[in-house]
């Protein structure tokens, strides 16, 4: 993840290297830079042939480095429902997208408050369903409601 160009904090740095690279002919490298940041080859291609004036916007280099993350996380289940609601997210709101790109904050620590929460607030599990579960040690659960991991998540991004 990020190997060759690193994490950039905005979509502008990843068209100012884009440019660069355009400029000096080096599409090898350009598909690189693509593919590190979560955007797919055709795009690299149609900005490599000028059919398009940028490499990526504000929306797509953050989902880009999303489907990164959550590659190397491999996110199943409600970890990737947390991540469908953050690109749902970044969709409508240009700040929480900023955010999202910014080089300080990652997937990892996002579910990782979302893991402090649920720790933090986990309750007993009533003895009839535990029961019915067929679990006969103590179990306790926090995963928190969506409104709560939007919270969450929200704050943990752009802190609003």
């Amino acid at each position: 993840m990020f190997e060759k160009f690193g994490n950039f904090n905005t979509y502008e740095e990843i068209n100012a290297t884009a440019q660069g690279l355009k400029n000096e002919g080096d599409t090898e490298n350009l598909y690189t830079l693509a593919a590190e940041n979560g955007i797919d080859k055709e795009t690299a291609q149609m900005y490599a042939e000028g059919k398009i004036p940028c490499l990526c916007d504000i929306q797509s280099a953050a989902m880009g480095k999303l489907d990164i993350e959550a590659a190397e996380l491999k996110t199943e289940e409600i970890m990737a429902d947390w991540v469908e609601y953050i690109k749902g997210s970044i969709a409508k709101d240009d700040k929480l997208a900023a955010a999202v790109r910014n080089s300080s904050k990652n997937l990892k620590a996002c579910i990782a408050e979302l893991l402090k929460w649920s720790f933090k607030n986990a309750k007993p599990m009533d003895k009839d369903i535990l029961k019915a579960a067929g679990v006969n040690q103590h179990c306790t659960l926090g995963i928190p409601g969506m409104g709560r991991a939007k919270k969450i998540i929200r704050e943990y991004y752009s802190g609003r």
